[in-house]
């Protein structure tokens, strides 16, 4: 199970205790250090940045990417903006991670599809979507809406929220979509949602306070 496990590091800048300029910079190379350990997704998750400063943001983040992949073939991370979808047609990213109340799969499909036709780009591919989830019906309606795949969250820790735990999880993942644990994964509890049925792990503090290469090895050994 952990040779297949779906790895999605979630940014989050204002944890690096910086100022605008530093905490910026290391994002970007958390974001590197991330794609080159093999990571599957990176969810570009800065909320409170303006549409301009996001779009700059991302485009650096999908030049990295691009890079990277230049470099090494075997590398395949995907950027995902967090319910931008304009942002992510913008920079060429990969998909969006859509909030539980946000736009329908089916509206983003309709939106992208209809910039690439405008664009006519013949080589954009259809995007990833990934959708939170909070309870095992809203899982199974993002299966019944077509996302790829859903992030099931808080499983165990959100300041604020009530951790739903395993059960939860293990109902959750009975949907005919992956659906990725998130809230309170750590290395040591990560097996245990796998275990659940999860078809891999989601984190933020998991990803940015470790060593990405040395989580992605435990995980996948």
């Amino acid at each position: 199970m952990a040779e297949s496990c779906i790895l999605y590091y979630i940014t989050d800048r204002r944890q690096f205790s910086a100022d605008e300029y530093v905490s910026r910079k290391y994002l970007l190379a958390k974001i590197r250090e991330a794609a080159s350990a093999g990571v599957d997704y990176i969810q570009l998750r800065e909320k409170d940045l303006p549409v301009r400063d996001l779009e700059s943001l991302a485009r650096e983040a999908v030049s990295i990417l691009h890079e990277l992949r230049t470099e090494n073939r075997e590398l395949t991370p995907k950027l995902l903006i967090n319910s931008r979808t304009d942002v992510a047609l913008a920079t060429g990213a990969n998909g969006v991670h859509l909030r539980s109340d946000d736009l329908s799969t089916q509206q983003v499909r309709a939106i992208w599809s209809k910039a690439t036709d405008n664009a006519q780009s013949e080589n954009r591919p259809e995007p990833v979507i990934a959708v939170s989830c909070h309870t095992p019906e809203e899982v199974n309606q993002a299966a019944v809406n077509g996302a790829d795949f859903a992030v099931f969250a808080p499983v165990f820790e959100k300041q604020g929220a009530t951790p739903a735990g395993l059960d939860q999880l293990r109902r959750a993942c009975r949907a005919k979509i992956p659906v990725l644990a998130l809230g309170g994964v750590t290395l040591d509890n990560a097996q245990s949602c796998l275990r659940a049925g999860a078809a891999g792990i989601a984190g933020i503090r998991l990803f940015q306070e470790n060593n990405i290469a040395k989580v992605v090895h435990k995980r996948r050994k």
